[in-house]
């Protein structure tokens, strides 16, 4: 009898990623991939730590899936799994506890996937953490878009993270299966390869070589495709990484680049390896080499310390940079961290008031980049029909696009002509793509 799974995934690009290989995995052994809302008889939970709230919604998605399920197998694994599994254990339900590990070995753990009494918890040490397990999207997946799983782990010490102790030193694939996995995704025709890791800016040192000579060979690669990382740290974002974007169509014009304060106090407080100057002056170059380019920053509010002059500070700072969203988190005390412990603890009311203040800002600062690319040609990938008969994509410097649904244009990079920003997405006309000069193919 065919069995079910069910793969949920919290957090990170780069959970999905190795959800998605951990899917694969099930599918090799008979099993069939279901919905969070359908039945299944396995589900597994690919967590996340960095904040309260994954961790709570972690503890919902048991209870979730055990209603729809009663007598379900339950794997928890990822970041929290790492972190606290005896915790987890004691949740009713769980019978399988994984660390960052031990994940891509399920099988090993839970042959036969019969429930007990009591969870097994099968969790390697921070100090075992040097392994590193592959992970991307696969022909599993609905997405015209494929994670890349290049590096793993973090050797920063920023005070308000778990993720070192989660994930252990940083570490890489070697460059050479990283080109191999690159050329099988693009032969399965996905048009966006996204670079994933948990510091990927820090890719390459132990192979003696770093992430633009990467980025070199990848967009060498034969295809018609389009590389995004991820998000990338501000002091290994480098020159020669933001040329290499301005001068190649395979590299997209976006990037991640976390700040977290623009308070020079709390930045300091938080161990952050740069200054608020460098991070200006990053912005302002990389805007100066393509002015076209879409930036996302992630910023966290109410850090202990972070009175009213250093918030203001924060908002002044994103105000005026060039800038075209933010991910606000507020910040959330996280055990065995060094900012649980300081002092000037700021009151959850207030933290979730300046969250609401940045995202605020955040809208302003997304309709006004979107609104200056009306009249501008943008080149989108369109994904699959909705239930209204429409396509969207995301353009190449991150633009929300939205279009009449028309079969010859998903999964291809399309021109699109912006005339329309109706405050959610831009819309314009379709100027086709390299695979599309038949008039024919306009016709839907």
């Amino acid at each position: 009898m065919d069995r079910k799974v069910c793969l949920y995934t919290l957090g990170c690009k780069l959970n999905f990623s190795e959800t998605s290989t951990i899917g694969k995995q099930f599918q090799s052994n008979g099993f069939s991939v279901v919905d969070i809302d359908d039945s299944a008889d396995v589900y597994v939970i690919n967590t996340c730590t960095v904040t309260e709230n994954a961790e709570k919604e972690c503890r919902q998605i048991i209870r979730r899936a055990l209603r729809k399920n009663p007598k379900a197998f339950i794997v928890v694994t990822g970041c929290y799994a790492q972190l606290r599994p005896e915790e987890i254990s004691f949740i009713d339900g769980v019978d399988l506890v994984l660390g960052s590990n031990e994940k891509f070995n399920l099988f090993d753990h839970a042959k036969n996937f019969e429930k007990s009494e009591l969870a097994c918890i099968s969790v390697s040490p921070t100090d075992q953490l040097d392994y590193f397990g592959f992970a991307s999207s696969t022909d599993s997946d609905s997405r015209t878009r494929a994670y890349l799983k290049i590096q793993d782990g973090c050797d920063y010490k920023c005070t308000f993270c778990t993720i070192p102790l989660a994930r252990g030193k940083s570490r890489s694939m070697n460059p050479d299966d990283v080109i191999k996995e690159f050329v099988s995704l693009v032969k399965q025709n996905y048009k966006e390869i996204i670079l994933t890791g948990v510091n990927v800016g820090d890719y390459g040192k132990a192979h003696n070589l770093n992430l633009h000579s990467l980025l070199t060979r990848m967009i060498q690669v034969e295809g018609d495709f389009r590389i995004r990382i991820s998000s990338i740290e501000p002091n290994l974002l480098t020159d020669e990484i933001l040329e290499l974007t301005a001068s190649s169509e395979k590299m997209c014009k976006h990037f991640h680049i976390p700040l977290q304060s623009g308070s020079a106090k709390i930045l300091k407080l938080m161990q952050r390896r740069y200054t608020l100057d460098d991070y200006s002056q990053l912005i302002t170059r990389a805007k100066n080499i393509f002015p076209e380019l879409g930036i996302g920053v992630d910023v966290i509010v109410g850090f202990p310390g972070e009175g009213e002059e250093e918030f203001l500070e924060t908002y002044n700072f994103l105000s005026a940079l060039p800038i075209s969203y933010l991910h606000v988190f507020t910040y959330s005390e996280r055990p065995d961290t060094k900012a649980i412990s300081m002092p000037n603890e700021v009151d959850v009311y207030e933290r979730k008031k300046r969250n609401k203040l940045l995202r605020l800002l955040s809208e302003q600062k997304k309709n006004d980049f979107y609104l200056s690319q009306v009249g501008k040609h943008l080149k989108v990938i369109f994904e699959t029909e909705n239930d209204l008969g429409k396509m969207k994509g995301y353009s190449s410097n991150y633009i929300r696009v939205v279009e009449d649904y028309n079969k010859n244009f998903v999964n291809n990079i399309t021109s699109v002509e912006v005339n329309k920003y109706d405050g959610v997405y831009c819309s314009g006309n379709i100027l086709g793509n390299k695979f599309a000069f038949d008039s024919s193919l306009f016709a839907n």
